[in-house]
């Protein structure tokens, strides 16, 4: 029951778009003043696309989820989302675009003075909006993710799992176009890992373009999607 309703409460608001979620064309990057550590990237994410990003440690996974993001700036090369030429677009209008996209990072990034629901509904708060209106949709969520029963413990108390399903209950409570999730199952066991697939492919099927940048060959296994391959700072694409 709880799923039917989490599921409804995803089953609207997303808009259909002819443009790419991302594109990068000729994009690199390095630090300082040492060789790229990305070079040459060239690709698309499609409206609705599920797609996997892996590679082995140190490949440059988080720092190409960085770039989509905006909290790190390519060095050449051309960056796009929603369309729109991130070089060519006011501060008001990144964060507008920031705001259509949802990220799950690998520090979890909590606040520990705010619960768990409080973390959870903080975007939706940034936004403006009332609780009255997401409360009931918050709760459902943080019960579908297993954390009915810690909505008001602070971060500190919580495990390891329990912060990541409290960050990925964050990055979906607003709905977004556009989903990245670095390592997202990487601290939760085997079961719960297929039940959060479950709620990204869910949410992927009802307009959102998902990336999940992962180690984890059994869960990619799990779903014929596209997989972004990264090796010796290049990009090779797996259809």
């Amino acid at each position: 029951m709880v799923w039917g309703r989490v599921k409804a409460f995803f089953d609207n608001d997303f808009e259909e778009s002819a443009a790419p979620s991302v594109h990068f064309e000729n994009v690199g990057v390095r630090y300082g003043m040492g060789p790229e550590v990305l070079r040459d990237l060239t690709f698309s994410i499609e409206p609705n696309s599920f797609q996997f990003l892996t590679g082995p440690s140190g490949a440059g996974k988080t720092t190409l989820l960085r770039l989509i993001l905006l909290s790190v700036k390519p060095t050449r090369g051309l960056i796009s989302l929603f369309g729109e030429d991130v070089s060519r677009i006011s501060k008001d209008d990144l964060t507008d675009l920031r705001r259509r996209m949802g990220v799950v990072f690998q520090d979890f990034r909590l606040l520990d003075h705010l619960t768990t629901y409080e973390n959870v509904a903080l975007p939706l708060r940034v936004q403006g909006k009332e609780e009255a209106s997401y409360r009931n949709e918050v709760v459902e969520l943080l019960r579908w993710v297993g954390l009915g029963d810690r909505m008001h413990m602070l971060p500190p108390v919580l495990s390891g799992g329990e912060k990541q399903r409290a960050a990925i209950a964050r990055a979906l409570i607003v709905r977004p176009d556009l989903l990245l999730a670095d390592e997202p199952t990487g601290n939760v066991d085997p079961s719960l890992a297929r039940r959060l697939l479950r709620l990204f492919i869910e949410l992927n099927r009802l307009g959102t373009s998902v990336v999940i940048a992962t180690h984890d060959f059994g869960l990619m296994d799990q779903l014929n999607v596209r997989r972004l391959v990264l090796g010796d700072g290049q990009l090779h694409i797996d259809e």
